[in-house]
């Protein structure tokens, strides 16, 4: 699996799940619980970081304490699944999806989500069956997806790295991607601003289309 072509690893939140919407409701629903002003989408997307303390950070001026970080994310998770029961996939997801894999390409998901939350969501819409693995976050919510890549990598057996590219709409996929020697390709429809893309030094897009097109050229 794998020794040949191309294989993606796709994140699912703000990349193949077309989500903002809700992760932006979420948040200032639960930003009111806890005191804090709401936030605009420009705003989130010029602030987010992963872990997502360092996000908390940037609106606070300090660190959240451990405490304060339990009912942060508590809040946020509870507000953020009931919106995310009625959301779509990204422009193209699926047919990109299925096209990939009618061609004998392989590619797997890896998403920072609670593994216990992420496969029902995936069954939900149908796209289950496209992908060699589908792994969620085990454990806790404070680290980044570096070591979730190892693992997935892990599992993955016989993919090298170098025909690895993961798709993601995070600076933090392609410090992951970095992590294990691949490469990788940021997408504007999600959490991020471009701005705070470039910054990571890897192609960035503006469709899952152009994504996947960057990706075939980068591990040609």
């Amino acid at each position: 699996m794998g020794k040949r072509g191309t294989h993606l690893v796709w994140d699912w939140n703000g990349t193949l799940l077309d989500d903002i919407d809700a992760v932006i409701g979420a948040t200032n629903a639960a930003f009111e619980e806890i005191g804090l002003e709401p936030i605009t989408l420009a705003r989130y997307r010029e602030l987010y970081r992963v872990p997502v303390p360092l996000f908390y950070e940037q609106l606070m001026g300090r660190l959240p304490t451990e405490a304060e970080w339990l009912v942060m994310d508590e809040a946020f998770h509870r507000h953020y699944w009931v919106r995310a029961e009625v959301c779509g996939l990204a422009e193209g997801a699926a047919e990109l999806l299925a096209a990939r894999q009618d061609a004998g390409l392989t590619q797997s998901l890896l998403s920072l989500a609670p593994h216990e939350r992420l496969l029902p969501i995936v069954r939900r819409h149908g796209i289950e069956e496209r992908f060699v693995r589908v792994d969620g976050r085990t454990g806790a919510s404070t680290t980044g997806k570096a070591e979730h890549m190892v693992r997935h990598l892990v599992a993955l057996e016989s993919v090298p790295p170098e025909r690895i590219v993961v798709i993601g709409d995070a600076a933090d996929d392609a410090v992951a991607a970095a992590h294990v020697g691949a490469r990788a390709v940021l997408y504007t429809g999600g959490s991020h601003s471009r701005a705070s893309l470039e910054v990571a030094g890897v192609p960035v897009v503006d469709t899952l289309a152009e994504a996947v097109a960057v990706a075939e050229e980068l591990a040609a």
